[in-house]
């Protein structure tokens, strides 16, 4: 009875190998199937075709590379970016990735 015991063991064991590395293969094999198909090629990250929306400014505001706070007021309709952020002490030190409080006027027309 204990040989039994032992097969079936090491035949579970064989088993739970063997489904572990199909779905590694599956996932490996989607991910790579997944970034093959974007929308464009020139996306950095996925997602972005949600940036592009009719929303331009949100309330919290990730600075973009080569944004300074008077290119932010304008797209954003928000004259007062550092009366809003006491954490901005020189508005001439933005930089890519600073976090920011925005609270739009009424957007323009244009945009």
């Amino acid at each position: 009875m204990g040989l039994k015991t032992i097969k079936a063991s090491s035949m579970a064991d064989a088993a739970s190998w063997y489904c572990a590395t199909i779905l590694l293969a599956l996932i490996l094999l989607a991910s790579i199937r997944e970034s093959t198909d974007s929308t464009t090629e020139d996306d950095s990250f996925r997602g972005k075709q949600f940036l592009q929306m009719n929303h331009p400014c949100d309330e919290i505001y990730v600075v973009g590379e080569g944004e300074t706070l008077h290119t932010i007021s304008d797209k954003c309709c928000d004259p007062f970016i550092v009366e809003r952020n006491p954490h901005i002490h020189d508005p001439d030190d933005v930089f890519p990735g600073l976090v920011i409080k925005i609270t739009p006027n009424s957007r323009p027309s244009n945009v």
